[in-house]
């Protein structure tokens, strides 16, 4: 098991704001008191939380094309975040379009898929290939998604693609699919394949719209699957997708992975994605510590989206001042959040913004450079 270990930091002290209005960014210049400065920038995820701001349901967003781009216009007019990722239950697109059932949540829920359309995982590969242009909500999303490019130029606009592990958890189910990791390894593995197939597809026909691409994988994520599974059954199917995936955009793309992902980051850099998530739910001390030998991949550092409900300005900014710690002094970092849920406070949020905003001049007196924005 791996040890939580705590480790302190001194506080970020400052911080200056830059404002890329070109961009529509925000990008903070922060100075620790040890004079060394770092770019930094923060961006919720907003998923269902977007529907709470126009005043609709997730269900309704998710599957009405004019609600879904007013939620997200709605979202980036407020917080100007970036990306703004089209949707709102994002890994039930590819699964309803083969076939899953999703239930009509109660009330504000996010909705969830009820039927599997799998008995097994070796069951997958009798599953035709997804046809993008043609399969379910996809066509809607791709579609929303170039309406907000062309209202929201400054927007960096992203379709999530669920990573191959992720999709065939909710074709088959969770614990099926942990069963048939252990009992039939070659069969996931061939599922994997098979799925990847279609995801690549997926992603080639959001690339020809000229939209960007966000892939999803928090199905494949310790304890849920051990590091030696990642490696042996996950790894080499993710790592030909994100490579595809990759070359059709242009640039190595964010690998999303929520959950306990530490015991497993090597192996997620070891797909050459030039984007990883910190999560809150992981040993976020050691994760930095590790990507210290990792300068040029970004590090969205995580901070627990909790925080943002619970109605406490002072739990925001305790939240903000740990997560501003353990970002140190490194180069490439962001600070964000796990997905805000629906019910989050916009105001608690802005705050975050603010935070860093009001924290002052440097300390040693110098204004901060100039930064470039890096898009991912």
């Amino acid at each position: 098991m791996i040890s939580h270990m705590r480790q302190e930091y001194a506080c970020l002290q400052t911080a200056t704001v830059i404002h890329f209005a070109a961009r529509g960014i925000k990008r903070y210049s922060l100075a620790s008191g040890m004079k060394t400065r770092m770019d930094i920038h923060f961006t919720p995820s907003v998923y269902e939380h977007a529907a709470a701001l126009i005043g609709e349901t997730p269900w309704r967003v998710s599957r009405d094309p004019e609600c879904l781009f007013r939620a997200h216009a709605e979202a980036f007019r407020r917080y100007r975040h970036s990306p703004v990722v089209v949707g709102i239950d994002i890994y039930n697109l590819e699964a309803e379009a083969y076939g899953a059932t999703i239930a009509t949540p109660a009330d504000n829920d996010i909705p969830s898929i009820c039927v599997h359309p799998c008995p097994a995982s070796d069951d997958i590969v009798r599953l035709n290939v997804l046809d993008p242009k043609g399969a379910g909500r996809i066509p809607m999303v791709i579609e929303t998604g170039r309406r907000l490019a062309r209202a929201l130029p400054d927007a960096d606009i992203r379709i999530p693609v669920s990573g191959p592990f992720s999709l065939a958890c909710n074709l088959v189910g969770f614990d099926r699919l942990l069963c048939d990791v252990i009992d039939e390894p070659l069969n996931v593995r061939r599922a994997l394949d098979h799925l990847a197939r279609g995801q690549i597809a997926f992603a080639r026909e959001i690339a020809s719209q000229g939209l960007g691409i966000a892939l999803f994988e928090s199905g494949a994520t310790p304890p849920l699957i051990s590091p030696e599974m990642f490696a042996q059954i996950e790894l080499p199917v993710l790592k030909h997708v994100i490579q595809e995936i990759s070359s059709l955009a242009g640039h190595p793309v964010p690998c999303i992975i929520g959950g306990d992902t530490f015991p497993v980051l090597e192996s997620i850099l070891d797909t050459g994605t030039g984007y990883v998530i910190c999560p809150s739910e992981t040993d976020q001390a050691s994760f930095m510590r590790h990507m210290v030998a990792y300068p040029d991949v970004m590090v969205r550092l995580n901070t627990d989206p909790s925080v943002f409900v619970a109605g406490d300005p002072a739990a925001v900014r305790r939240e903000l001042n740990r997560v501003l710690s353990l970002a140190g002094t490194r180069r490439n970092v962001c600070i964000g959040t796990g997905a805000l849920p629906f019910e989050a406070d916009p105001k608690l949020v802005l705050m975050a913004e603010m935070f860093i905003r009001e924290s002052g001049p440097s300390r040693d007196g110098h204004s901060n450079p100039p930064v470039c924005v890096q898009r991912f």
